[in-house]
C-alpha cells in the first residue's frame, strides 16, 4: 500500500462508524515506520478538528483504516 492511498482515507471507530478522514502522517526520521496517524474529524461545515492516534492503535487498513481504541467526537 502506498502512503498516498492512505491519505484521504475513511476512518472508523471501534463501532465501525466513520469518525473522518485521514489528514497526514507522522513517521521516525531514523526508521521511516508510520509513528501517528492525523485525523480530521467528521464535524458539521463550521468546525473542524483535527486527533492524533498512535499507529499501534490501528487495528486494520484496507478499504477504510478501522481503530483499535475509542475516539470521542463530541
Amino acid at each position: 500500500m502506498r502512503i498516498k492511498s492512505l491519505l484521504g482515507m475513511k476512518v472508523l471507530d471501534t463501532d465501525a462508524k466513520e469518525i473522518g478522514k485521514v489528514n497526514d502522517m507522522e513517521f521516525d526520521k531514523d526508521s521511516g515506520e508510520i509513528k501517528k496517524v492525523l485525523i480530521s474529524l467528521k464535524k458539521n461545515f463550521l468546525s473542524s478538528n483535527e486527533i492524533e492516534v498512535r499507529y499501534d492503535d490501528i487495528k486494520s487498513i484496507g478499504d477504510y483504516l478501522l481503530l483499535d481504541v475509542d475516539v470521542i467526537t463530541e
